[in-house]
């Protein structure tokens, strides 16, 4: 339920996208998002603060997209999240000497602090080259390539990377987590 809760703002504005153009489709996401941020609160009474930054992100580029009825704001809004986290779990490593994934899921996973080390600047890899290919999508492309790729394209990238992710970390878990006697 959590994850459909995720996609929720970004199925509904390609949905959008198909039936009625950009523009709706950038208001149907605003008000998705904001509508998901209000059920959350309502619910858990807890909103993560990544999710604020993408509610701001998406107000801010998708309002300057309608204002401005230009399209070229709302294909920035996922790089523009895509190096926050980036720079995000860089920051916390570099200047601050802590692993924002270990502090996420540290309780759920036990791994050696050279793997949470190498699983962090993954991350931030990959974050920064898919912000790299949104841009080179949204520039090369038309805006209907550019949704598909949005959703499809970085969904399927985000799953191949999970896989990666979750051999390398097998390796490392101690035998007890990965369910060895």
């Amino acid at each position: 339920m959590k994850l459909l809760l995720d996609f929720f703002p970004i199925i509904l504005f390609f949905v959008a996208f198909k039936v009625a153009g950009i523009y709706v489709a950038t208001g149907v996401a605003i008000a998705a998002t904001v509508a998901q941020i209000a059920w959350l609160r309502y619910s858990t009474g807890k909103v993560e603060p990544m999710q604020w930054v993408s509610l701001v992100v998406i107000v801010l580029f998708g309002g300057a997209t309608i204002v401005a009825q230009n399209d070229t704001f709302i294909k920035w809004k996922p790089t523009v999240l895509y190096w926050l986290m980036a720079g995000s779990l860089a920051a916390g490593q570099l200047f601050f000497k802590k692993n924002l994934l270990k502090s996420l899921m540290g309780s759920q996973l036990e791994l050696p602090d050279t793997a949470w080390r190498v699983t962090n600047w993954s991350w931030v890899a990959f974050f920064s080259v898919m912000g790299v290919v949104n841009l080179w999508v949204a520039y090369h492309f038309d805006t209907n390539t550019w949704v598909n790729f949005k959703l499809f394209g970085g969904l399927g990238l985000m799953v191949l990377f999970i896989l990666a992710q979750a051999v390398y970390l097998g390796r490392h878990m101690k035998a007890e987590e990965a369910g060895k006697p």
